[in-house]
């Protein structure tokens, strides 16, 4: 449940906000959720005293989370995928200057990193798709869906140095597979060919090994002395 602080945060201090899930990806369908993105930046005095501001915020909307600038930054330099990709959203729906920011920086937020946390994640998700299988005879097709995505999305990103998130000519063939028309069998095959791809690419990468942090840093801190009115 939200408390009154995290609402307030999100409503008065959120610096960028996107929309991202199927509708970000291009493989929205009719019944398809707004999922909603979002960064806030917690006013540098909150964090003077004993009770901190939240590192994130679900709400106050339904599909709504938001994350405070610093844990933004954090898990982005970890090279986590969902945060990755937040910052690479074509639906767009708020960026003052400290937002614009930020998004001037994702290069610097990119890295080889993301071979190790794609394919890990894709990794953990595949077992909870077999899981599935084992005890009720198919997977979730719309999860397998988007670890298909997102194994696409990781090679591409190592392959070019550049994130994109929309799924383009896939679309048709990514949906047949949340629809449950493509037999396990061959998605698991998809799956492991995708894999190696991302191993094969990760080698050549022109990513850098590390991002960015001291520019990224540099920002934070910046922000912060701004918000202290210093």
């Amino acid at each position: 449940m939200i408390t009154p602080q995290g609402e307030r945060l999100v409503r008065e201090h959120t610096v960028y906000s996107c929309v991202m899930g199927s509708r970000a990806f291009g493989l929205a369908t009719d019944d398809s959720d707004t999922d909603r993105r979002g960064v806030f930046l917690a006013p540098t005095p909150s964090f003077w005293g004993f009770t901190k501001p939240p590192t994130h915020v679900e709400g106050p909307a339904d599909e709504q989370f938001s994350w405070e600038l610093e844990r933004f930054c954090e898990l982005a330099l970890r090279a986590n995928p969902n945060v990755l990709e937040c910052l690479h959203s074509p639906l767009v729906e708020h960026a003052d200057t400290t937002g614009r920011e930020l998004l001037a920086l994702r290069e610097a937020f990119l890295s080889r990193r993301a071979h190790g946390t794609f394919v890990r994640y894709a990794l953990g998700q595949h077992r909870k798709l077999e899981a599935d299988v084992r005890a009720h005879g198919a997977p979730r097709w719309k999860h397998a869906m988007h670890l298909l995505r997102l194994l696409a999305s990781g090679r591409d990103l190592l392959r070019t140095g550049e994130l994109r998130i929309g799924v383009g000519d896939a679309r048709e063939g990514l949906l047949a597979v949340k629809r449950g028309e493509v037999p396990w069998a061959e998605v698991e095959r998809r799956m492991t060919r995708l894999a190696e791809e991302n191993d094969e690419a990760a080698s050549r990468s022109p990513l850098p090994p590390e991002p960015d942090r001291e520019r990224v840093e540099a920002f934070l801190i910046r922000t912060r002395r701004t918000s202290a009115g210093g």
